[in-house]
């Protein structure tokens, strides 16, 4: 399976995009700085430059061919401003499904967030807040487009070691999982194309990965 990542350097593409070549699949991620690409290389992910900010949707399309699958795991990260949450939360994410789209690549998972369907409580920094709304944006665009797309709602994320256990529903409570455990459903959502039309939420639990996707097919 040929499996392109876009935000391929951040953390949990560089689990995925890992877990993917130690089973002798084809992980690709899509990075910006080209500095990263010697990481990617060593994990046995192949490596290609492309800036989700400023590329055309031609140009996406050719790194998506042949592709079996893209996974959307960018985000504008720590530091920036309102305005890149807008640019690469939001827009990268519809790029991306533009050129998969463009591509005939029809799977596509979106890695959101916990807490996009919910009014931000009183005093939420500004923004989180726009972070918030550009993922459901993203959400709402995706969904709406005829692709066998999952989106995924991680909670709080942590550098925590794997437990394989989650929590994995249309809702669960709030609740923090590590980020190894988001690759590993990641990669046990690619596996069950069943999932495709599926909006879930993610926490760490009692329930084993593989028990806990096949129960979203149910």
């Amino acid at each position: 399976m040929r499996v392109v990542i876009a935000g391929g350097h951040g953390k949990i593409a560089r689990l995925l995009g890992q877990d993917l070549a130690r089973r002798g699949d084809t992980p690709v991620g899509l990075i910006r700085n080209p500095d990263h690409a010697a990481t990617l290389t060593a994990l046995g992910v192949e490596p290609v430059r492309c800036d989700l900010e400023h590329a055309d949707v031609d140009t996406v399309a050719g790194h998506l061919a042949g592709a079996d699958a893209v996974v959307f795991a960018a985000g504008a990260g720590p530091g920036s401003g309102a305005a890149r949450k807008d640019t690469v939360d939001r827009a990268a994410a519809g790029l991306l499904a533009d050129a998969a789209q463009t591509a005939g690549v029809r799977r596509y998972l979106l890695v959101s967030s916990m807490g996009v369907d919910r009014d931000p409580a009183a005093g939420t920094d500004d923004v989180f807040v726009a972070y918030l709304r550009a993922k459901k944006a993203a959400e709402d665009d995706l969904t709406g487009r005829d692709l066998d797309w999952t989106v995924l709602r991680p909670g709080r994320l942590t550098d925590d070691p794997p437990t394989g256990r989650v929590a994995l529903a249309p809702q669960v409570d709030s609740g923090a999982v590590p980020r190894a455990d988001v690759a590993a459903v990641l990669l046990a959502l690619l596996d069950q194309p069943r999932t495709a039309g599926v909006c879930a939420e993610l926490v760490g639990g009692d329930t084993g990965v593989a028990e806990a996707v096949a129960a979203l097919t149910r």
